[in-house]
């Protein structure tokens, strides 16, 4: 015999789905505190490079491709490489930015939180 859905599990269903929407929102805020450790040299919501570059739009560009800024020839030759700034490669640089490219001009030690550094990332991606 068939069990139909009871109005108990619809309404745990749409709850589990407010939450789920609810924490969305709350990690993007969480990203967009996180980034306020990278305002000093970076913008996310304007194309103005500061002492670092503008990272709106960041998430999938190539590594040192940004025209009006001035990188470290060790970001040129890893953007030349084929590094792209997908999540992943942004996660390895985001907790250690000398470690991912060696001669970054990036002074930035890193973040060590897991939470953090995804945050930032959706922060970053909600910029495009």
């Amino acid at each position: 015999m068939k069990k139909r859905p009871t109005l108990s599990s619809i309404c745990s269903i749409a709850s589990l789905l407010v939450m789920t929407s609810a924490a969305s929102a709350e990690d993007l805020e969480h990203g967009r505190r996180v980034f306020r450790l990278c305002v000093a040299c970076h913008t996310a919501d304007s194309d103005r490079n500061g002492f670092g570059p503008h990272l709106k739009g960041v998430v999938g560009r190539p590594a040192g491709s940004l025209p009006d800024y001035r990188y470290s020839e060790a970001m040129k030759t890893a953007g030349a490489g084929g590094l792209v700034w997908d999540e992943a490669a942004l996660s390895e640089f985001l907790s250690s930015p000398k470690k991912k490219v060696p001669g970054t001009k990036m002074s930035f030690g890193g973040l060590w939180a897991t939470s953090e550094i995804t945050d930032l990332i959706a922060y970053l991606r909600a910029n495009p």
